[in-house]
């Protein structure tokens, strides 16, 4: 395996071991020899004529010396198992120990050579290594060291401890050399490279720092240490945002506006690594007019678990947490997800993927490696590959022409959104250009200013400064505009800049904080707790968001309550101080220093116990104001448990009761009212007594003795004989007087005199033939009328002089008509208009069609019949007037009648009516006539 890699990346060397020494053995050896079996074989002499095996030799450390190891190429034939000794360089210690091979597998990775075995308690001589240097460009090691290594048999003895042994070579090999360029990572980011004939290369590893490349996103480049964990490069993270109604930037940078109010896919992978991985978002129209959308949900799967950040309350910063449809308390931690509060920020954090994803309620941003997502991100957070031309690529795999019409294709199956279907027509963008000019709010005109001028340097305004534009301008009323200015102020904190910008808003974008917390524009990004405290934070990062005042901190992160010591915290959500007495939930507690914190036993009460004797008394269970967890018990009075019942009195008497001194259940007594009783009835005194109608009796004060009731007193009833004009006394049946009961109308006239008419009559007014005045019983209920007369259009012009002379009715004119035909023409005259009862105030002009009209009948020898030719004196054009009537009620309506404004003669179908018809025609003649009689004195209500 690889060696682990660094937490921070530096430049590393490896030092060159020194030559080895050897003494001469003593008198007893042994002599071995590694075969292809996998194991060493004791015997008397050496044999590598088959299968010669280069080997590396080490010398191992005797107590208080250091001695490095020297590494020789070998071919793979040795095999070793895990309990064997190897050869190790330790760079935390700076030595070269023997260590078991399970445990160096951990650190090295063994390649193109095989490690020798060595017995412990044992050394071998061998090689001298050559120490050279070479200078190569750029990040290739700087130096390296080269060994010369002369395979021979070595010799093992077993030493007692802290011996010393001095051996020879006693049988040689020949070489085996190797070529080729096999390497293999030694400890310290060292390299060893297998170069030829027994020479290796022992290499350590230089880093120059590389040059800091450009992100398209705007934002800077992070370090990320090279898979060989020695050296580092610059990467750009991918970085995508959202707010507003909804702004987009994308991970390369790019800015788009986009107002569907779907569920859209913001990331997935594009060649699928993660099981169930994905990001993605809900909108919704967050005004009256359904033009703009909103961000509601924010949903993270990963693998088993999806996460849902959800805005409470529409345009607030309160969000809802649910994994898996369920609710949950933070932080919350499981199955490799990790959700926090950060600030005004709720955080998804998944470490084995390095990234995060925080919301707010009005903004989001998710934060990815390039290491791991770059090149393979698709949705509406575009691809990460630090180009945004292929920001805007549909799912499959196309490139749109802008990132409106791309979003719209990434929208997913909702169920709780039946309105939404994929492949519907895209959603258009409103326009930002109002129908009177939009002056932009001056909260937008901060982010050009002074207030975020210290970050212009590190991420560009311009297009946060649009979106602001954008939502004053579209939704002038929801302040969404601060969300413009809050993601672009969380991006500056995120590049190392941190603002104060609220204060500058004027009230418009204050952030309120709970009790007992305060607002802080930078902030950590995980508070210092209680429990936390003692842990080093290399966050640099700040947040805004409500934290713990100064001389305070935050008890922990799943208990939000603010203290000045770090004692305990219960419950009650009430924080106490090591060695505190306090009782809660009726148990006496303490708060102790040390894991169990708060300990608690059963409170306990001293309390008297009470016997209720007697009826109707029961205990009762009281809360003690002295002390709520330890009742009081009293004996209560309850009447209901009295066998005693209340007697049932007769009328006008009513039950008293009275409870004895020391008793609970009363003693029941009739007592008489001081009422008066008839007929089942009660009467106070002085009030009236229904007997007969033809008496008035009174319930007087006087009581008789033998039934103790009241004593009624009454008088016959005196009858009216006057009755007021039309008015006449009539017998009422069932009452001792009759009443004065209406038999005439009463009919005020014009001048204000008093007519009297019985039912049936009627009289003209006596200064006015054409008003007539009646009196009608309908359904025994008498009706006085006031009519006026309409007389048919007369014109004197067309009368034979001497002829003119007044109707039976007295009111309208007739007379012999002239033999002189009179053309068709328009004729005025003025009458009442009279509708539903209604009249007008004044006569109104009416117009008719009157006059004589060319018509004939002659004989067609071709024909052999009778032509005819008729024609009507009828109107050519009219137009609508209006006039006020006056009604019976007193209120006023607005009529509509015709005006006509030209006659002239038109044609018109000639019939000749049959013998039936003549008939029906001269009966409708008269009906009509005398209809127009009655109509000329019908009694209209005034």
């Amino acid at each position: 395996t690889p060696p682990p890699t660094p937490s921070t990346p530096k430049s590393t060397t490896t030092p060159s071991p020194p030559v080895s020494s050897t003494t001469s053995p003593p008198s007893t050896t042994t002599t071995t020899t590694t075969t292809g079996t996998g194991s060493p074989t004791p015997t008397s002499t050496t044999s590598s004529t088959s299968s010669p095996t280069p080997t590396y030799t080490t010398t191992l450390p005797t107590p208080g010396n250091s001695l490095d190891c020297t590494v020789v190429c070998s071919l793979p034939v040795v095999s070793l198992k895990g309990h064997d000794p190897v050869c190790a360089w330790i760079s935390n210690i700076n030595q070269c120990i023997l260590i078991p091979l399970a445990s160096l597998l951990h650190l090295l990775c063994i390649q193109c050579f095989s490690l020798y075995y060595i017995p412990v308690s044992t050394t071998t001589s061998g090689t001298t290594p050559t120490e050279s240097f070479t200078t190569t460009s750029g990040t290739t090691p700087s130096s390296f060291i080269t060994i010369n290594a002369t395979t021979t048999s070595t010799t093992f003895k077993t030493l007692p401890p802290g011996s010393t042994t001095t051996s020879g070579p006693t049988t040689t090999s020949t070489a085996v050399t190797t070529t080729g360029s096999e390497s293999w990572w030694l400890c310290n980011c060292t390299k060893v490279i297998c170069i030829e004939d027994n020479i290796v290369q022992v290499i350590p590893v230089i880093c120059n720092p590389p040059p800091k490349p450009t992100c398209a996103n705007g934002l800077s480049p992070v370090p990320v240490i090279d898979e060989d964990g020695c050296c580092w490069h610059w990467e750009c993270d991918c970085y995508c945002t959202g707010w507003g109604d909804p702004h987009y930037m994308t991970f390369d940078g790019l800015y788009y506006s986009y107002q569907g109010n779907c569920t859209y896919v913001l990331v997935e992978e594009i060649n699928k690594k993660v099981d169930n991985f994905g990001v993605y978002i809900d909108n919704y129209h967050c005004d009256a007019r359904d033009v703009v959308s909103c961000p509601r949900t924010l949903i993270v799967r990963h693998e088993t678990q999806e996460v849902r950040l959800t805005t409470a309350e529409p345009n607030t910063l309160q969000v809802e947490v649910t994994v898996n449809n369920q609710l949950v308390a933070l932080p919350y931690k499981k199955f490799g997800v990790s959700i926090y509060e950060s600030g005004i920020n709720r955080v998804v954090e998944i470490p084995e993927l390095k990234m995060n994803v925080s919301y707010n309620g009005l903004s989001f941003s998710i934060r990815m490696p390039h290491s791991l997502f770059g090149n393979n991100t698709q949705g509406q957070c575009g691809t990460c590959n630090n180009n945004t031309a292929d920001d805007c690529m549909l799912p499959n795999g196309n490139i749109a022409p802008n990132c409106e019409t791309m979003a719209d294709h990434w929208q997913v199956v909702d169920p709780s959104k039946p309105q939404c279907s994929p492949g519907l027509v895209p959603t258009r963008p409103p326009s930002t250009t109002p129908t009177q000019p939009c002056k932009e709010s001056s909260i937008c005109q901060l982010l050009l200013g002074s207030v975020f001028k210290p970050c212009h340097a590190f991420v560009q305004p311009e297009k946060y400064y649009a979106a602001c534009v954008f939502d004053s301008c579209v939704l002038p009323n929801l302040d969404l505009e601060c969300s413009s200015l809050q993601i672009y102020a969380a991006t500056c904190a995120d590049q190392g800049v941190c603002l104060d910008w609220r204060t500058h808003t004027n009230g418009v974008c204050t952030h309120e904080c709970p009790p007992g917390k305060e607002y802080r524009a930078c902030g950590p990004i995980k508070e210092m707790t209680c429990k936390s405290r003692g842990q080093n934070d290399t966050s640099t990062k700040q947040v805004e968001g409500c934290f713990c005042p100064n001389g305070t901190m935050l008890y922990d992160s799943g208990v939000d309550v603010c203290v000045k010591t770090c004692g305990c915290v219960g419950v009650d959500m009430i924080p106490r101080e090591f060695g505190e007495k306090f009782t809660v939930d009726c148990q006496d507690c303490i708060c102790l220093e040390g894991e169990h914190g708060i300990v608690c036993k059963p409170h306990v009460c001293d309390q008297k116990k009470v016997t209720c004797d007697g009826e109707g008394f029961y205990e009762v269970t009281e809360v003690n104001p002295a002390d709520s967890c330890c009742p009081l018990f009293t004996c209560k009075c309850n009447t209901s448990l009295c066998t005693a019942k209340a007697p049932k009195c007769s009328l006008g008497f009513e039950v008293h009761s009275y409870i004895p001194s020391g008793q609970c259940c009363p003693v029941y007594q009739c007592v008489a009212k001081g009422v008066c009783v008839h007929e089942n009835a009660e009467f106070l005194p002085n009030s009236s007594v229904f007997v007969d109608k033809c008496q008035n009796c009174v319930c007087t004060n006087d009581v008789n003795v033998s039934t103790q009731l009241n004593i009624i007193s009454c008088e016959r009833v005196p009858c009216n004989t006057y009755c007021q004009p039309g008015y006449e006394i009539k017998p009422v049946k069932g009452e001792c007087c009759g009443k004065c009961v209406q038999t005439k109308c009463i009919i005020r006239t014009a001048d204000n005199s008093e007519l009297i008419l019985s039912p049936g009559d009627f009289k003209n007014d006596p200064h006015n033939n054409c008003t007539i005045y009646s009196c009608v019983d309908v359904h025994n209920q008498l009706i006085a009328s006031t009519s006026e007369i309409t007389c048919p259009a007369f014109n004197e012009d067309s009368c034979k002089p001497g002829t003119i002379s007044f109707l039976p009715n007295g009111c309208c004119k007739t007379c012999a008509p002239l033999d002189s035909r009179t053309p068709c023409s328009v004729r005025h005259r003025k009458d009442f208009i009279v509708y539903k009862g209604c009249r007008s105030v004044d006569r109104v002009d009416l117009t008719e069609c009157e006059g004589t009209c060319g018509t004939f009948s002659l004989y067609s020898a071709e024909a052999n019949s009778m032509d005819h030719s008729c024609s009507c004196c009828r109107e050519t054009g009219t137009t609508e007037k209006h006039v006020v009537l006056k009604c019976p009620g007193g209120h006023s309506m607005s009529h509509k009648y015709i005006y006509v404004e030209s006659c002239s003669c038109q044609d018109t179908a000639c019939s000749r009516p049959q013998p039936n018809e003549l008939q029906n025609n001269e009966e409708n003649d008269k009906a009509s006539t005398l209809n127009r009689i009655k109509r000329a004195i019908s009694l209209t209500s005034k």
